[in-house]
């Protein structure tokens, strides 16, 4: 079972990323569960949730994407569900539509692609795929969302009636609207609407005149609304119509709310499972963002990083377009423990927590951003001890904390722990807690429990290269300028660079030199040493670095000299066999040419047949002799060679044919020019310029000078007409 802390998530900062998660969610639930993320507790859990991921992105690149599985909450009509006596309306119903219609969808495209997506459609496949509850509610409510005529009998007989009274309604207002317009004792607007009643607007002066019910005043009181009187019984009828179809209308859903309360189990699937593939989906997006992978998850105890991103950085990094440096770390049962050490701000802190924030977003369910060829297996327990651990409220000190922290280290570490220190040791005496602190990476060693500690202490350095499967490592900076390079180099301690750090930042010498008589000389040889094997080590890096670039372009440079030579020796032997197939036809001719020169002088066909014969049968016994089989096979030889020579003629037809119909379509399109006697004018696809002679009957005799021609007026382009 897989346990991980309160205390262990925020000192990673895992709920930064829970935040950018949420920001990829659509809807409100999956808002909400995204920020209750936390490292799944089994790994068939774990399995299941990493390949939805990995699905869904994949999904990104696919033909066949994934539908839409935005949807509005549900709560509320689950709330009035699950209640008797009450109803849902129409607006509620057609969001019961909309859920069920987007759930079946996901459902019937995970079927229908489940070789492509077989973790979704595993987890889809145990939900209920059912159009009962869309089909119930559209036997009542229309596309837009209002009940149907022909939801009841009784509805049906109200609304006629109902139209018939409007209609009658608006004919008698109509006639009466025309006979006081047409007395003058209407206002300019004429009418108007109060209380959703069309009204007359009727002059203040002459309010007496019309018979009706006053149901109100203009702000200025110059017009007063007067429903007349022989609307006022239409009116009162309509009322009571409307009142009557709205009792029918409530009857017709609380028919319908109990029939669909069975499915209140059902609804709540939904809407989970919705918000859930909402949570897959913005894991996917965040995993886009990050150019994140799923590395391989071993059952070995091994933890191998290659090009690993801190993702909060790497995020940040990118808005502001700076660039982000990866690390590549390894933990195996050969090598569980690495001592980080080397001075401040060279990025140690941040090779901790992305080791440990990635290792918790996989066991959350979330890709990450490392070499794809990253390997990692699953810790029961991640313990962590980052950061001012200052605990105000317990009224501990920082080193008080610390050994709260510890002592539960110790209890809880085994050999599925991870643990992550920095700082590892400080907060007492440099001797007194470099001591402690010795004794307790021995038990977390002796327990074997994978780890990672930064320090400062030359102790834990010591211990660190002693001890077989445990390590120092050390981040790089340049010897020269001090500056750090934010790489991780395993396998030798670092130097803080304390006295050079301090010469950098402009402290007197004199009072470093007062310093170091202070601290005992092995120390500060000990020290200066780690320093020197650094400097030494960054000007080997370089030199290697120059030594690979320069080996690579002789590699490059060879290669494209063996090329050159490959394609002259090809043309030496190409050149001697034309000139060698030369020689022998040279020699063949002057034979014949000798017997050419005999026969002309003496005449005797029998000598000139017997002499050609020799030199035939002396030039067949140079041919090497071939087997059928051997025949067969250059016969074929000869038929694919034949093949391909008329596949590559067909398709070189059909680009000519292609560019002849884009040419043609071309001098369709620019503008017919009527020619004349005396243009200038060429063939289409000609070269030579004539003048034209005469022109009769779509026929033109073109003088080209030397000769005339006649010629189809169509098959002739115009260059310039005849100069005045």
């Amino acid at each position: 079972m897989i346990r991980i802390s309160k205390k262990t998530l925020d000192d990673l900062e895992f709920n930064t990323v829970l935040n950018h998660i949420e920001e990829q969610c659509n809807t409100d639930l999956g808002k909400s569960k995204a920020l209750q993320i936390v490292p799944l507790k089994t790994k068939e859990q774990l399995h299941i949730a990493l390949q939805e991921v990995s699905e869904y992105k994949a999904s990104f690149l696919n033909d066949a994407r994934i539908p839409n599985h935005g949807f509005d909450s549900i709560n509320k009509e689950i709330q009035l569900l699950s209640i008797e006596n009450t109803f849902l309306e129409a607006l509620n119903l057609k969001r019961l539509i909309s859920i069920s219609t987007t759930v079946n969808d996901l459902l019937l495209f995970f079927k229908k692609y489940s070789e492509l997506y077989p973790s979704l459609h595993k987890t889809s496949s145990q939900v209920q795929l059912t159009k009962e509850i869309i089909n119930l509610i559209e036997v009542v409510v229309d596309k837009f969302g209002e009940i149907k005529d022909n939801a009841s009998p009784t509805l049906l007989g109200l609304r006629r009636e109902i139209n018939s009274v409007q209609g009658k309604l608006n004919g008698s207002f109509g006639k009466d609207l025309s006979r006081y317009n047409s007395l003058g004792y209407l206002d300019e607007i004429k009418e108007s609407v109060v209380d959703n009643r069309r009204v007359l607007a009727v002059t203040a002066m002459y309010r007496r005149k019309v018979k009706g019910a006053i149901m109100g005043n203009s702000k200025t009181g110059s017009i007063v609304y007067i429903e007349p009187e022989a609307t006022l019984r239409f009116s009162r009828e309509l009322s009571n119509l409307k009142y009557e179809e709205r009792e029918e209308i409530v009857k017709i859903l609380k028919s319908l709310t109990d029939k669909l309360r069975p499915f209140i189990e059902l609804l709540q699937e939904y809407q989970e499972y919705l918000s859930d593939v909402d949570i897959v989906s913005a894991k996917a997006k965040y995993a886009e963002r990050l150019n994140a992978v799923l590395p391989k998850i071993t059952n070995d105890r091994e933890l191998t990083l290659k090009d690993a991103y801190h993702p909060l950085l790497y995020i940040n990094n990118k808005t502001k377009g700076e660039k982000t440096f990866p690390q590549t770390i390894s933990l195996d049962q050969n090598n569980q423990i690495i001592v980080i050490s080397g001075p401040n701000a060279g990025g140690k802190s941040i090779t901790l927590k992305t080791i440990g924030l990635l290792q918790i977003m996989l066991q959350s369910g979330m890709l990450i951003p490392v070499h794809e060829y990253s390997r990692m297996c699953l810790f029961d327990v991640i313990l962590t001890d980052i950061g001012d651990n200052q605990s105000i409220e317990n009224h501990l000190s920082t080193y008080s904390y610390r050994l709260k922290n510890m002592n539960y280290f110790l209890r809880k570490c085994n050999d599925r722990t991870l643990f992550l220190i920095d700082e590892f040791g400080t907060g007492s005496d440099p001797e007194l807690g470099g001591a402690l602190a010795e004794a307790f990476l021995e038990v977390f060693y002796e327990k074997k429990s994978f780890g990672i500690i930064t320090t400062h202490y030359a102790n834990l350095k010591m211990l660190a290269n002693e001890l077989p499967n445990m390590s120092n490592a050390n981040m790089l900076f340049d010897a020269k300028t001090l500056e750090p390079l934010f790489k991780l180099y395993l396998g030798e301690a670092g130097s803080s660079f304390t006295f050079e750090v301090a010469q950098k930042n402009g402290i007197p010498y004199s009072l470093i030199n007062k310093a170091k008589k202070k601290v005992e000389r092995g120390k500060i040889r000990f020290d200066k040493s780690i320093a020197n094997l650094q400097k030494e080590r960054s000007k080997l890096q370089k030199t290697t670095s120059t030594l690979k670039t320069k080996e690579q372009k002789t590699e490059e440079e060879k290669e494209r000299l063996e090329k050159i030579n490959d394609r002259i020796q090809r043309k030496l032997e190409s050149y001697q066999e034309l000139y060698d197939s030369n020689q022998r036809m040279i020699y063949l001719g002057q034979k014949i040419d000798d017997l050419n020169q005999k026969y002309f002088n003496n005449k005797k066909k029998k000598e000139l047949i017997n002499e050609f014969i020799k030199i035939v049968e002396v030039e067949n016994s140079k041919r090497k002799k071939q087997s059928s089989k051997q025949r067969h096979i250059e016969k074929v030889k000869e038929q694919k060679v034949v093949k391909e020579v008329k596949e590559k003629v067909k398709v070189i037809r059909e680009r000519k044919k292609e560019e002849k119909k884009k040419e043609e379509k071309i001098l369709e399109s620019k503008p017919k020019i009527t020619l004349k006697i005396g243009d200038r004018v060429r063939m289409i696809d000609g070269k030579s310029v004539g003048t034209i002679d005469t022109l009769e009957k779509g026929k033109a005799v073109v003088n080209y000078g030397i000769f005339t021609t006649n010629v189809a007026v169509d098959q002739l382009e115009f260059v310039e007409r005849k100069k005045k």
